[in-house]
């Protein structure tokens, strides 16, 4: 099935949606999402009513992004809005979407400095899946529609409509996971992370348990890649695998709205990036395109907590994040 902006398919987030959620207390960030659903596919944006400071730490060895360098120069450290979507490098012309939309809105203009800066990133969620389907301009310009403050969905929605865990040794042991999200105030300082998780690796929680992803299709069991190849598991067996762009990637946003200098916001991404590794092993392979963007809002001047405890509680925050990826339901192990 070819692509050719289909009409009429959008899932749209409403009153009755039975999708978990996140309900968390950040104003001036809003989150949409938009799907078509004869990929599956989909996008999530976070859209700041107020221009925000942002960087942007890239450690996959595939990534697939736009706008990342102009984060690294000084007229292109704030945002707009930041977009996450499905569709491998074809999925970035959602953005075209979601900048024509602030234009059109007027929260963009044509003047210097007010141009709308969206960097983005994306997911390859074409594996277990023969069309073509990909989020496009109409899709972006859906989801910034769709915006709300206060509620994040999780699971298979936005840019983890389709996405998995766990392929490591061949798409016969990988598992749908999707996006989530954690939250925490601590006083007048907020901190939230948002991650979409389409790992080569598995999840594992705070016990060490591998909980999604590399599923014997045999047995059932799961287990961690590590153990498998101990145990003599070969990675080049009869399973089909793709070498595209973004084969497996974990897209991740970590909001404050705390006053920081680059370098600071910088070390918080770095460090709460790195942390993810005890969520999701291996992580940064050369397949993936692990991309963590930090955002702040620079609306609160406090210094509690001080930098490196917020970024302990981020790194936190992050691992809560990639757990509420797991679906409810899983088949036994």
């Amino acid at each position: 099935m070819s692509q050719s902006s289909p009409s009429g398919t959008r899932q749209l987030p409403s009153t009755r949606d039975i999708s978990p959620s996140l309900s968390f207390d950040f104003p001036g960030l809003r989150v949409g999402i938009a799907e078509y659903n004869e990929g599956p596919t989909g996008v999530t944006v976070f859209h700041f009513q107020e221009r925000a400071f942002a960087v942007v730490d890239s450690r996959g060895g595939a990534p697939g992004s736009m706008m990342t360098e102009a984060l690294a120069a000084n007229f292109g450290k704030f945002v707009s809005a930041i977009v996450f979507a499905g569709g491998s490098a074809y999925g970035l012309e959602a953005v075209a979407g979601v900048t024509a939309a602030l234009l059109k809105s007027g929260a963009a203009t044509q003047r210097w400095g007010e141009v709308a800066i969206v960097p983005a990133a994306v997911v390859f969620d074409f594996k277990g899946r023969a069309n073509t389907v990909y989020p496009d301009r109409d899709l972006g310009l859906a989801a910034l529609d769709t915006a709300q403050e206060g509620r994040f969905l999780c699971g298979a929605r936005g840019a983890g409509t389709f996405v998995h865990v766990g392929s490591y040794f061949g798409e016969s042991f990988m598992e749908r996971s999707g996006q989530g999200a954690a939250f925490r105030a601590f006083g007048p300082t907020k901190l939230a992370v948002f991650t979409v998780v389409n790992a080569r690796g598995v999840i594992v929680d705070r016990a060490g348990k591998v909980v999604l992803g590399n599923r014997d299709p045999q047995s059932g069991l799961r287990r961690s890649v590590a153990t498998e190849l101990r145990n003599g598991r070969l990675t080049n067996g009869p399973v089909q695998t793709y070498g595209g762009l973004t084969d497996s990637t974990t897209l991740t946003l970590v909001v404050t709205n705390r006053e920081l200098t680059q370098p600071q916001l910088q070390r918080l991404a770095i460090e709460a990036h790195s942390s993810m590794a005890r969520a999701i092993q291996p992580f940064h392979t050369s397949r993936d395109g692990d991309t963590l963007f930090a955002v702040s809002t620079a609306d609160c001047a406090t210094n509690d907590p001080d930098l490196a405890d917020l970024s302990v509680y981020a790194a936190e925050l992050a691992w809560d994040a990639v757990l509420s990826c797991v679906p409810t339901t899983l088949p036994d192990a």
